[in-house]
């Protein structure tokens, strides 16, 4: 049954959590923020603070890093909250995790959603494109929130499955991301690499409208060397988060070949002390949607 929205809770206000607390407050939602730092505009300075200030069934947001951060932060929640009440896991957990986290807050009567959340930087005025696993009556519940923070149109927005649905997909969508960007990093890289073209700015901007390639991930590339020709600021190094990681590993238990992720995967795993114009557009392209700069002076 569908809970009217009074109030949400969001924990962690970096640049994903505080954007998206922005959007929700534009569109009307009332969202208390909760943050460990002093300096992130929070509302409360205390997670018993966050729980009080919502009035039940609670729904709790959390946008905090994966791994033991997330961890941490569901514990101290199934503490504190209380049966009818809401978890919502909007961070880039593993799938795998995610049935744990379930387990341990259904113990106490407590719901989980997980969400794949993807917008980057850009989501605040654009729109986050979320993927949505649990139980249909909490997609139901949250409906207010998904759809203030989703883009406007039909898209945007799927209930992908029971718990681990939503990071599962959003583990795939990272995954076909690596690909798309390695790919992009090569082409320019080769070109920037020929006598033959002068000027590979000139290419990639062109090849945003009418050609086959053209997308949001061209587009930003457009940006990027339009703000930094030959992008010689940035490092050759593009970080990975793990998703892609995660992805390799999931399609070796199913036996789902995939070649082009896993080298992406390795490009960057062995980007560090090179200097490839491939790594630079992908590192360029990382900070266009994601705001992860890596300078040569910061390298």
């Amino acid at each position: 049954m569908e809970v009217a929205f009074v109030r949400l809770g969001m924990i962690g206000l970096g640049r994903m959590g505080g954007n998206m607390a922005t959007r929700l407050r534009q569109a009307g939602i009332d969202v208390t923020g909760y943050d460990q730092s002093a300096n992130s505009r929070r509302d409360v300075e205390t997670l018993d603070e966050l729980v009080s200030a919502l009035a039940p069934p609670r729904t709790v947001w959390v946008m905090v890093p994966s791994g033991e951060p997330t961890a941490q932060t569901i514990r101290e929640l199934a503490d504190r909250l209380e049966p009818g009440d809401l978890v919502v896991d909007g961070g880039n957990t593993r799938f795998v995790d995610d049935q744990a986290h379930a387990a341990a807050l259904a113990a106490r009567g407590v719901g989980f959603v997980d969400v794949g959340v993807s917008g980057g930087v850009w989501g605040l005025a654009e729109g986050y494109a979320l993927m949505v696993g649990g139980p249909v009556e909490a997609f139901a519940r949250l409906a207010p929130v998904l759809e203030a923070l989703k883009p406007p149109g039909p898209d945007g927005l799927v209930h992908a499955g029971p718990v681990g649905a939503g990071h599962f997909t959003k583990m795939v969508h990272n995954g076909i991301e690596y690909g798309m960007m390695q790919a992009l990093g090569e082409g320019y890289g080769l070109m920037r690499a020929s006598d033959l073209v002068p000027d590979p700015d000139a290419v990639v901007r062109s090849w945003r409208s009418g050609t086959v390639i053209r997308s949001w991930l061209l587009d930003l590339l457009a940006r990027a060397v339009a703000e930094d020709p030959s992008l010689e600021s940035l490092a050759p190094e593009a970080g990975e988060s793990g998703e892609a990681r995660w992805m390799v590993a999931a399609a070796l238990d199913l036996g789902v070949p995939l070649p082009a992720t896993a080298a992406a995967l390795y490009a960057r795993q062995s980007s560090e002390g090179g200097d490839s114009t491939a790594l630079r557009a992908v590192a360029a392209l990382r900070n266009q949607f994601g705001g992860h700069a890596v300078s040569r002076q910061g390298h």
